[in-house]
């Protein structure tokens, strides 16, 4: 069923500001050659294009659930990290692999993977972090108040989500710089030095749906990211792939419910790969003036609580009969 939104008229006021040259060119939409992404939003607003569109998100009023969860979320982020210890712990790399995804978990992360960084992943302009090693963690929203989307209580959870992934990256740093060990945290929604989908597929934290979001086994699409860059010896996990693509291959859900009709229902090349794209300069405009958007996620059939467990045991036995 196609979403009652459409056709999407942009607000007037919001285009002025756009700049001279696509989203998806910046991207690299189209593009046969591999290269390493270049910013183009949740950067600081004078290194990217789309700047003056991201300050114009943020200048929007927004209601009393929004405003709190952003205080709250800056509260976190401001929070100072454990100093470094002078004289580092010492455990084989299967043992620090096993405490850092227990730290994750006591401090309430769904779910952590370990990746080894790769240069391709840092952003254009930014220098790598220090650290070998990539922690990645995963928190789940509330499918109740996601479902909600695109209203105001859905923006105000993935902020709160946002600030959760925050707080769990910053307990991982801590600890590990309380072993002796360097580690430098990150959440979002502002961008790092690096771009976090391919880190968290390459650890096994689920397969690029068709909304250009990860499809977890067991969080579906409604979850967020967050990360630790860090020098302790680790373990990298391996990629999960249990047919989250092959789903999207046959299903219009998203695509469907996209208001500003954003999701390309073909994959695009993108920087020498063919994959899911969403279209930025459709997207964002909608994202932009519902304060963060998040109806893909939403009725995605993999966020649905429950659903995804059944889905993966379905593509399991639709391999198997190929």
């Amino acid at each position: 069923m196609k979403s009652a939104g459409r056709p999407f008229t942009p607000d007037a006021a919001q285009m002025a500001l756009g700049p001279g040259v696509s989203g998806n060119d910046i991207n690299g939409r189209g593009e046969a050659a591999a290269r390493r992404p270049r910013p183009i939003y949740w950067h600081r607003p004078e290194v990217t294009a789309h700047g003056a569109l991201q300050k114009w998100f943020y200048a929007r009023s927004s209601g009393a659930a929004v405003a709190e969860a952003r205080a709250l979320r800056q509260q976190i982020i401001d929070q100072p990290l454990a100093p470094l210890a002078a004289v580092a712990a010492e455990r084989s790399a299967g043992e620090w692999s096993a405490a850092v995804k227990a730290v994750c978990a006591q401090a309430g992360a769904d779910d952590a993977g370990i990746a080894a960084m790769r240069p391709e992943w840092v952003f254009e302009g930014f220098e790598a972090p220090r650290g070998r090693w990539v922690v990645v963690i995963a928190v789940a929203h509330d499918y109740d108040k996601i479902r909600a989307a695109p209203e105001e209580a859905a923006a105000a959870e993935v902020i709160r989500q946002y600030a959760r992934g925050n707080r769990i990256a910053k307990a991982l740093a801590s600890w590990l710089r309380a072993q002796g060990h360097d580690a430098v945290p990150h959440g979002g929604p502002l961008a790092g030095p690096i771009t976090l989908i391919p880190p968290a597929i390459a650890c096994g934290m689920g397969e690029l749906g068709k909304h250009g979001s990860l499809i977890h086994r067991r969080l579906g699409a409604s979850f967020r990211l967050a990360s630790v860059h860090t020098d302790v010896p680790l373990i990298a996990d391996a990629p999960d792939v249990f047919g989250a693509d092959d789903f999207c291959l046959h299903c219009r859900v998203c695509e469907d419910a996209c208001p500003p009709e954003a999701i390309e229902p073909e994959k695009q090349l993108v920087r020498g790969e063919k994959r899911w794209y969403v279209d930025f300069d459709k997207c964002l405009p909608y994202f932009n003036e519902t304060q963060g958007c998040a109806i893909c996620i939403a009725v995605c059939p993999w966020s649905r609580p429950g659903v995804a467990e059944t889905l993966v045991e379905k593509m399991a036995r639709r391999r198997a009969r190929c």
